[in-house]
């Protein structure tokens, strides 16, 4: 071996570093987190997460720019696309209601480092949604206000042009997080009280606004006289589908919010679908009225809807729609600092990020230190930065999320249950049951025989059929499907997304390649379907699987895809942070360094193949009580 050139053997360890898993524990219901959230609860703050500044400025600029009318079936287009990923999070959160959302799913799925690079991006995609919406909000009521406060300061302070940096301080929006931080620390009962208040108030204006709108509403806006229903084509609908998606992007505060839940394996898949149920059927009906009351391509997409009733002679309706828009920005504002704190909260506990983001305060019981740095955090970056270049760059980490959380869901259907009682700590757990006699024997494979089939291995039903999958190794025939599935998916998406003149490809070579990955991505669905998956009665589980996984990681590539190079260049230079913060700190401080028992790296064990039925039982004894006698020449020592 060449001097100062690592081993092979220290290769697979650090290789087993990175993709440790984090177990899934029974005791799932034990936090240090106050469980006083309902089911109530959780469905407004995933209404406030996701009915924000989006309804009052996304609806106009998609109308006008990009489908026209048909805005609404960009919506509903984009509900359904937001459902798929939304199922997802809603098994996972029923079924590990802990704090930590995608990082958490991840992280007993996938391992360690793909979980931190995902916590990595949530944490920033909250920093800069929750900077982005303190902005709108200041720039909204500086509106209200005939630019007052925007003229004051650039009286008193000037303009700058610095790049990235913004033009002007925004004083009113670093105030505004500061200020709602600061509700935040009191608790979950006052943060969830104060988002009851918020999105009630919303939920009302937007009902009247509806209402209104209808009452308003001149069919001879949709005639082709205006450029008919669907001006832009079905590329214009798709093309606002992409934009509308990230509309929906809020309801991941309620799994992150799972570990403050009452009873999470109920309340976490309710309040998922209620919420994105209200929140599709507001974006819905709004961008209807919206383009029904005028010409959609007279809209004006910084404040369509109040723009809108003040050209039909109601202003003072005009004032309650700003006055509905700030309220729905405030519970964007509250999501994004209620869920940040406690992303970072999981990756402290872990080990993976610094310890001292993981106390929490003993009478609010909150992750105060998480609160104050991250919400002062957001705060210093709604006041200097130009927040216009990096809103792109929000989509993308919660793409990637959605992605890892939809691969999550397959990897641990297709796994063995855990044991349904884990020992503790200090326990060395059961001891396994030494099989001497030919009865004992005959018991122990009459049992295997009779048994119902484990997940991962192939259906009883199908075994005649597709006799070549089982012989395979138990889970390698998945792990192929899953591997070629995510392969498939992202050439596939390449095809339909770029085409063949930006691939460069003859017409038949591109055929080729969007028949060969079409049946790939087919083929691998098969296998996995072929195969047993798990099923508990206790929780909340997704219809049609790997199905509907699978269409929500097909559509999330499709997605990412769309993004300019300029976002994934961003995006590369974070993951490059984030990678030196994990091998500097994450890696030698996590908590599944602690987690081999010292009796497995001290004691060395021997398997004895039995003398009965050889082959098929096999007993376990440690070194030290293996008997006298000398070693037969088929024993073998075998590691922990």
């Amino acid at each position: 071996m060449v001097r100062g050139l690592p081993s092979t053997a220290s290769l697979a360890r650090f290789c087993q570093k990175l993709n440790r898993l984090k177990p899934l524990e029974d005791s799932t219901m034990e936090t240090s987190l106050q469980r006083c959230l309902s089911t109530l609860d959780l469905t407004l703050l995933g209404v406030g997460g996701m009915v924000g500044s989006g309804l009052y400025v996304l609806t106009g600029t998609v109308a006008k720019e990009m489908a026209g009318p048909a805005v609404l079936l960009s919506f509903a287009v984009a509900a359904v696309a937001s459902l798929l990923s939304a199922l997802c999070y809603a098994e996972f959160g029923a079924r590990l209601p802990r704090t930590g959302s995608a990082y958490l799913f991840t992280y007993v799925s996938m391992g360690e480092l793909w979980a931190f690079l995902i916590g990595w991006n949530v944490l920033l995609e909250y920093l800069i949604g929750g900077a982005a919406v303190a902005r709108a909000w200041s720039g909204y009521l500086d509106s209200m206000f005939s630019h007052r406060i925007h003229n004051f300061t650039q009286a008193h302070i000037g303009t700058w042009q610095v790049p990235l940096l913004a033009h002007y301080p925004d004083f009113l929006a670093a105030g505004i997080i500061l200020l709602a931080s600061a509700f935040i620390s009191c608790g979950a009962r006052v943060s969830s009280w104060l988002n009851h208040t918020f999105s009630v108030v919303s939920l009302v204006l937007i009902l009247f606004i509806v209402i209104l709108g209808f009452i308003l509403a001149r069919p001879h806006n949709w005639s082709a006289e205006e450029g008919g229903f669907a001006p832009f084509g079905f590329s214009g609908i798709m093309a606002g589908t992409a934009t509308c998606f990230y509309a929906f992007v809020g309801f991941d505060v309620i799994a992150a919010s799972s570990e403050e839940a009452r009873n999470p394996k109920q309340a976490v898949p309710i309040a998922i679908s209620i919420s994105l149920g209200l929140a599709a059927a507001a974006y819905i009906l709004v961008s209807t009225v919206l383009t029904l009351m005028v010409p959609w391509h007279s809209l004006n997409p910084d404040s369509a809807l109040a723009d809108a009733f003040y050209r039909r002679g109601y202003s003072w309706a005009g004032f309650i729609v700003a006055t509905g828009s700030i309220c729905a920005m405030n519970t964007v504002l509250l999501s994004s600092l209620f869920s940040l704190p406690r992303i970072v909260y999981a990756m402290a506990i872990d080990g993976l990020f610094f310890q001292v983001f993981a106390r929490v305060h003993p009478r609010t019981q909150v992750p105060l230190v998480g609160i104050v740095v991250f919400g002062g955090l957001m705060s210093l970056l709604a006041l200097l930065l130009d927040l216009e270049a990096l809103v792109q760059f929000l989509s993308i980490g919660t793409l990637l999320a959605y992605t890892f959380v939809a691969t999550s869901i397959l990897v641990l259907r297709f796994q063995k249950a855990p044991p349904s009682s884990s020992p503790g700590p200090a326990s060395p757990g059961p001891r396994v049951k030494e099989y001497h006699s030919f009865s004992d024997h005959i018991q122990l494979v009459g049992t295997e025989q009779t048994s119902a089939p484990e997940p991962g291995q192939l259906r009883p039903a199908l075994r005649p059929y597709l006799g070549f999958l089982a012989r395979c190794s138990p889970g390698a025939a998945v792990a192929w499907g899953l591997s070629i599935l995510v392969a498939s998916a992202i050439t596939l998406a390449c095809v339909l997304v770029f085409g063949d003149s930006a691939l460069h490809l003859p017409y038949w070579g591109y055929i080729l390649l969007l028949l060969f990955s079409s049946v790939a991505f087919l083929l691998s669905l098969l296998v996995l379907g072929a195969h047993q998956q798990q099923h508990q009665q206790d929780a909340f589980q997704i219809p049609m699987v790997p199905l509907t996984p699978a269409l929500s990681i097909f559509l999330n590539i499709c997605l990412m895809l769309k993004l300019s190079y300029l976002t994934w260049l961003r995006f590369s230079i974070w993951l490059l942070i984030g990678l030196a913060v994990y091998f500097g700190y994450g890696i030698w401080h996590s908590k599944e360094n602690q987690r081999e028992p010292p009796e497995l790296t001290t004691t060395r064990y021997v398997v004895f193949p039995s003398t009965s039925l050889e082959g098929t039982v096999q007993t376990v004894q440690p070194a030290s009580q293996a008997p006298a006698q000398e070693p037969s020449p088929t024993e073998q020592p075998a590691g922990p």
